[in-house]
Order: C-alpha cells, then sequence, then structure tokens
C-alpha cells in the first residue's frame, strides 16, 4: 500500500535545545520556495503535512526510533542480551531526547511547530487551516508522548524557536516542565485534534489518515499511562475517571463510524488492509495504522522488512530475528480459557501445543505445526535436532536454525513468496479496536465498574475462538474485582497483544517489571529427535505424511521435548528504569536541564 510521503518539501533544521541546524530534503533543495508559495495553496500544504506523516509513523513493534526499537527483547517475550535487563543502565543509555541532527525527537517537534505556525500565517480557508493543523496537533502529541514516556517531564515547545543570535540560543535553553505539565499539554494537543478532525476522511486516498476515533483512542491510551501506577503511585482516582471517559468516547466514536474487532484472529487481521470508502476501512480493526507499499523504484518506496526478517532463514530471507521465548509460549491459556494446571484440558510438555488457546498457533509456529508459508499452504515447520553420523546434535533447518526453537509466525502473510518477502506490504496496526477495549476495561476495572470489564474481555476471547464454557465467562474466574480483575485484564493484554511492542511498556507503567522478571532467565525450546542408532534424520522423508495423520503419535513416537536457558544471567531491572536519565550530552548543551531524582538529580517526575 502506499505510505502518504512528501515529493518536494523540505523538513528543516533541528531545535536548539539539543543540536545544531541541518536541513532534511526528500527530493530538492527549496531554497527558491517560500512559506507563502507553500501554505498559500492546498496542494502543496497537504504535501507538507504527509512529510509529517512519514517522519512520525510508527513502523512495526510500535517502532518509532530510538529506544522504541528494540522492546520485545526487554520482556519475556524474546530474548535480549541489554543493560536493562542486566541491570547496569546509566544515564547515557536512552538518548531519545534528542542529540542528532536529523532524527530526534525536538527535530520532528520543531518541524510540526514550524507548519503550524506557516499554516496560521497563510491564506488558507480557516476551516482547511484547521483540519491541516489538527493532524498536526496529533503529532505533536505524539512525540512528546514518546518522551514523557521516557523520562518524565521534558521541556515543553509550542513554536519553532529562533535559530539565530545568542540571545535566541540562550532563550532556546528550557528548563523542563513538570510531568503533569507535559501531560496536560498532550491532552491539549489531541483536544485540539479531536475538535477539528473528521470522523472519516472522504477519499479512499486518505486511508491512513489520523480520524477523530484514532485521536480519541490514543488520547485514552495517553491518559490510562498517565493513572497507571508508574506516574500515579498514590492511586489519584480522578486519573482513573479521565481514562475511563475518553476510552468510552473513543469506543462510542469508533463503534458508530465503522470500527470494530475483526472477524478472527488470523494473519488476514494484518493482511485484510486499505478503504472500504474513505478512510473507512476495509479491516475494521484497524484503528491507527502505518501504510506500506511494495514497490522497489518509486521515491515513496516504503517496504515491511518484518516478514523478511522474521520468517526461517533457509526460507531465503534474512531471518532469525523476532524469536519467541517459551516463556511467551507457556503464557497462553489452553483452548478453554483456562490456565495450564487449572483446565480440564491435561498439559503435557511432550505435546505442549494442543489444546491450546486458538492464539498460540496464530502467534508461535513451532516444530512440526502447519504454517502456510511462502505460498505453500500445507508447508509445515521442522526445527528438531538429530544425532548425526559425527555422533554429534545437528539441526534439521538447512541454514539459521532458531536458537528458541520457536518462531513467530504472527501477521506474516501466507501469500508471500521468496520474492516477495523483502517487499513486503503488510500493514501496521499501531493501535487495533482489542487495544482500546482492553485500555478500557482496565479503567473500568480501576473505577469498579467490572462488568464493563469482563464483557470486554470475553468479547476478545470470544473473537478468539475460546470455548465459552458453561458458565459463559470464556475461561476467566468468576466475582474477581480490583486487582485481581486487573491482573486477568494485563494476562489478557500479554497474549491478545503479544509482540505488537506493547507488553515492556505494561509492565512498566504497572511498575511490574522487577516483580515479573527479576531472578528469571527467560527459556528456550529443544525438540530432539529419539536416538534409534540410526545416526540420521531418518524421518525426513516421512515427517510431513505423518504429521498429517497424527501429530501427537509423530511426537510421542519420535521427539524428545526439553527447555534451556537462554539468559547467562539472572534479570536485574534496576528502580530507576521507570524514569530514564538524561544524558550527559544533554544536560550539557542545556545548563536549564535537571536530571531525574531517581538518577541522583533534583527533578521529581513524579509531580
Amino acid at each position: 500500500m502506499k505510505k502518504i510521503y512528501i515529493i518536494i518539501l523540505a523538513a528543516c533544521t533541528t531545535s536548539l535545545l539539543f543540536s545544531s541546524c541541518k536541513k532534511v530534503l526528500e527530493k530538492q533543495d527549496l531554497g527558491s520556495f517560500t512559506a507563502d508559495q507553500v501554505y498559500n495553496d492546498s496542494t502543496t500544504t497537504k504535501l507538507s503535512i504527509d512529510y509529517i506523516y512519514s517522519q512520525n509513523q510508527p513502523a512495526w513493534f510500535g517502532n518509532v526510533g530510538g529506544f522504541s526499537a528494540s522492546v520485545s527483547s526487554l520482556s519475556e517475550e524474546q530474548y535480549g542480551d541489554n543493560v536493562f535487563v542486566k541491570g547496569t543502565a546509566t544515564i547515557e543509555s536512552v538518548t531519545d531526547l534528542g542529540n542528532t541532527n536529523t532524527a530526534g525527537n525536538y527535530v520532528k517537534i520543531r518541524t510540526i511547530n514550524m507548519f503550524i505556525r506557516d499554516v496560521n500565517a497563510g491564506t488558507l480557508d480557516p476551516a482547511m487551516k484547521k483540519r491541516f493543523n489538527a493532524q498536526a496537533y496529533f503529532w505533536r502529541a505524539f512525540r512528546y508522548f514518546e518522551l514523557v514516556k521516557l523520562y518524565g517531564g521534558v521541556p515543553v515547545v509550542l513554536v519553532p524557536l529562533d535559530a539565530v543570535g545568542e540571545d535566541a540560543k540562550k532563550a532556546a535553553l528550557l528548563p523542563r516542565n513538570t510531568t503533569s505539565e507535559t501531560f496536560a499539554q498532550i491532552v491539549r494537543d489531541l483536544d485540539s485534534c479531536i475538535k477539528y478532525i473528521p470522523v472519516k476522511w472522504p477519499k479512499n486516498d486518505d486511508y491512513g489518515r489520523i480520524t477523530k476515533g484514532a485521536a480519541q483512542a490514543f488520547k485514552g491510551r495517553v491518559l490510562l499511562t498517565f493513572a497507571s501506577p508508574e506516574f500515579n503511585p498514590s492511586n489519584v482516582s480522578s486519573r482513573w475517571q479521565d481514562a475511563y471517559a475518553a476510552n468510552t468516547q473513543a469506543i462510542a466514536t469508533l463503534s458508530t463510524n465503522g470500527f470494530g474487532l475483526y472477524t478472527k484472529f488470523d494473519a488476514s487481521m494484518w493482511t485484510t488492509e486499505g478503504s472500504a470508502g474513505g478512510s473507512t476501512p476495509r479491516n475494521p480493526e484497524a484503528v491507527f495504522a502505518t501504510l506500506y507499499n511494495t514497490g522497489t523504484t518509486d521515491i515513496g518506496q516504503n517496504n515491511n522488512t518484518y516478514p523478511n526478517a522474521t520468517v526461517p532463514k533457509y526460507i531465503g530471507s534474512t531471518g532469525g530475528s523476532n524469536l519467541p521465548t517459551w516463556d511467551m509460549a507457556l503464557a497462553f491459556p489452553m483452548k478453554d480459557g483456562k490456565d495450564i494446571g487449572a483446565s480440564k484440558y491435561i498439559y503435557s510438555l511432550g505435546t505442549f501445543y494442543k489444546d491450546r488457546d486458538p492464539r498460540f498457533d496464530q502467534t508461535i509456529a513451532y516444530n512440526g505445526c502447519n504454517w502456510p508459508l511462502a505460498g505453500n499452504s500445507s508447508y509445515r515447520l521442522w526445527t528438531y535436532y538429530y544425532t548425526n553420523d559425527k555422533n554429534v546434535l545437528a539441526t534439521t533447518e538447512p541454514s539459521g536454525a532458531t536458537s528458541s526453537g520457536l518462531y513467530l509466525r504472527k501477521g506474516i502473510d501466507p501469500a508471500l513468496t521468496l520474492a516477495t518477502f523483502q517487499n513486503a506490504g503488510t500493514d501496521w496496526i499501531e493501535i487495533r479496536y482489542a487495544e482500546v477495549m482492553l485500555n478500557l476495561a482496565e479503567c473500568a476495572a480501576e473505577t469498579g465498574q467490572s462488568q464493563e470489564a469482563y464483557n470486554n474481555l470475553i468479547n476478545i476471547r470470544k473473537r478468539a475462538g475460546i470455548e465459552a464454557g458453561a458458565d459463559g465467562l470464556y475461561g476467566l474466574t468468576a466475582g474477581l474485582s480490583g486487582n485481581q480483575l486487573v491482573a486477568a485484564i494485563m494476562k489478557e493484554r500479554q497474549i491478545e497483544l503479544a509482540f505488537e511492542g506493547k507488553r515492556f511498556w505494561d509492565l512498566r507503567r504497572r511498575k511490574l517489571l522487577e516483580s515479573t522478571l527479576n531472578g528469571k532467565r527467560r527459556l528456550g525450546v529443544t525438540i530432539t529427535l529419539k536416538n534409534t542408532g540410526t545416526k540420521t534424520d531418518y524421518i525426513l522423508g516421512t515427517r510431513d505424511a505423518s504429521a498429517n495423520t497424527n501429530l501427537d503419535a509423530l511426537y510421542a513416537s519420535s521427539f524428545t521435548v526439553t527447555t534451556k536457558q537462554l539468559d547467562t544471567y539472572n534479570i536485574a531491572y534496576q528502580p530507576g528504569v521507570y524514569f530514564f536519565g538524561i544524558p550527559t550530552v544533554s544536560l550539557n548543551n542545556n545548563i536549564n536541564l535537571v536530571q531525574n531524582n531517581t538518577w541522583g538529580g533534583a527533578f521529581d517526575p513524579l509531580k
């Protein structure tokens, strides 16, 4: 799909807060262009706002650059060796405050502020100005939310700072706003967006633009975060009420404008794309999406690299990334919705895949599973080891064997082929309707509205294909409220939103990183062919047929399943991880910045 992008316009400079000035060009130098030529014309103004989209839209896993690029390996979803899980992070570990010339958050905020200023100074129709600026307000809120999540309060800059002269440079050395002030500005920008943005855009080419429902959903996410224990340790109830109201409004707007749960939980939830008319999506789940295309030569090339990095390397991809842990495999309940050990279905390590929540098979690919891949609907994945003629364990995978024993299959288009893995066009859905339902459920649980929380969980589990059970609760325990109900919602988020870039942020905002992960080592799984003395992969020619007949029997007769440690040390998150330290270079560039008190400074990120 064609991503919104700019062809000729330029984004100017960076903020004096943290770095120097450098022009960024997409195609040509616009030294001969003036603001009047751009912002007095709706066509060129549209190109300018499209550039802002292209600079700010999240990629797969919610990656918006910087720290967010690696969040999957910061939880139990995926193994990763880094300073955060080791407990050795310092103030230099998260540099998203902005120290680069072209890619920092404040560079992008400056571009947005310039757009708002120049649109207001132009001669476009007032209603058109408001609609253009509404989109810019959304992206400014989006960027400040990324910053406040990481550090707490940051300098809030709402106008382009003057780049000329010593006095201007000194004036740009702004102190940090409080965390509450930063959140308040984010909400003001979103409210301005919501007021003037349409519920639907008229043209099919506008699919992917922010709508009123998307802005309301994002506001619900922002206020949920502000109400959560990370930012709200004293549990101020009004924050939860505000978050509940915002998410209720989002659901109301979305549900009356063609949005809702997609009919099933499988790859088609990601591959059903585009407009059903104007900005109404063909996939009602796609509340806020980043569009990708499959072109290889056009200037707007925006290929989705996720499948190429995720499918087995021997398919012909770069492969080997995004590998699920055994911990994530165990997190999925059984198909009656009950946890392992509490279900009527008996769990066995030897057939760990059997009778699980249907989302398990749509999220995790394992030895012997049927995984339609590379255009082959009957393809089966094999990841086992066998004893070879040199009496050592060898993998049956031709190259690049999975280190965790598992693969991630969520959102992988089964129609992709060897020729198209590298140029996939599958859109990224940053906010799914299911997330909005879960956001509302959590707020409902925190405000004493337990039945509403149950209803949302039930609808999500029903869509997943979990059995209803005699009580119609789809595996949920009856009578939960308060913290117990919140825990059930967090577990549902872990499963429903697995590998969507949400898990780390959820554990962090609920202040659960230490209690959930510290002292643990993430696990993988090894499937070994039982030794018959043949010193060969003796099932190679018959395994597909055997699996088609009875995979359980093949496992029982041919495989041994064992787990292994992926970490070589116990996870040891530091208390300071909930508000990262301001890097030294930022402190040196702006003498008015104050370090967080969680890292030896005087700034209180809870104010």
